[in-house]
């Protein structure tokens, strides 16, 4: 099985190091093809307005200068053209992608182009305590349970219009009390803050930030991770609201 690894946080990223062990264990024919900068919260952004550029950092190791969604497509339509990946593995990203969360996440948005693209894609984030951790963002739970919640999921029967969230709670191994396949959920109060600031030469800035919600929809991702639980979430990229296309007809009177 040939398998291409990716993420938001950069080809140098510890995630992505814990990723490539995870993927050993199911093939010795692995591919990393990743940002070679930082990408959080870039999306399904891709660049149209200056070249890319790739870089080689080993054998099959490789990083491109765009988002996720570039190396993706990088990698599928130029480095791996010839033998195209089998499964695309995307993270392990540095905190969790659970919730509306998703549609910014560059991580879930490299997976969402496998899927498009007609590969196996999963996306998967340690989710982690924010106070003081820096850089120090431990996954163990990740490095435990990776592997766990890859296997079923790639024995299931392969669907063009799908892709696999999965997200690790941050606690230690031991402690996680197993998988649950749960849907998307969503937080009921606007946590976006903006942080404002003077930069040393006296001018103003602007930072978002994200803040927390005690907001946990029972069988949504929110609630299983607060349970300490692996979460694992099938979602795919048909946007349309099904529901709301009757109604939307008979307003235009069709």
């Amino acid at each position: 099985m040939r398998i291409l690894l990716t993420n938001d946080d950069g080809v140098h990223a510890p995630g992505l190091k814990v990723l490539e062990a995870i993927a050993r264990q199911f093939s010795d024919d692995i591919w990393i093809v990743a940002p070679s900068e930082e990408q959080s919260g870039a999306g399904h952004s891709l660049t149209l307005t200056r070249p890319l550029r790739i870089r080689k950092h080993g054998e099959q190791h490789y990083s491109v200068t765009g988002t996720p969604t570039d190396a993706v497509m990088m990698a599928v339509g130029h480095l791996m053209k010839d033998a195209r990946p089998d499964l695309i593995l995307s993270g392990v990203n540095r905190g969790a992608n659970l919730a509306e969360d998703v549609t910014y996440s560059g991580t879930v948005a490299a997976a969402m182009e496998g899927a498009i693209s007609g590969i196996r894609s999963i996306a998967l984030s340690q989710v982690y305590a924010r106070e003081g951790m820096g850089d120090a963002v431990p996954f163990a739970a990740a490095q435990a349970w990776g592997a766990k919640a890859i296997a079923p999921l790639i024995a299931m029967p392969p669907s063009r219009r799908m892709l696999f969230n999965v997200n690790f709670p941050a606690i230690e191994p031991d402690a996680v009390k197993g998988i649950r396949v749960v849907r998307q959920g969503f937080h009921d109060v606007d946590r976006t803050k903006i942080v404002e600031g003077t930069d040393p030469r006296g001018y103003r800035y602007y930072w978002f930030s994200l803040g927390s919600s005690d907001a946990v929809p029972e069988g949504s991702d929110l609630a299983a991770i607060a349970q300490d639980y692996v979460t694992v979430t099938p979602l795919h990229y048909d946007l349309t609201q099904d529901s709301a296309m009757a109604a939307t007809a008979a307003a235009f009177g069709q």
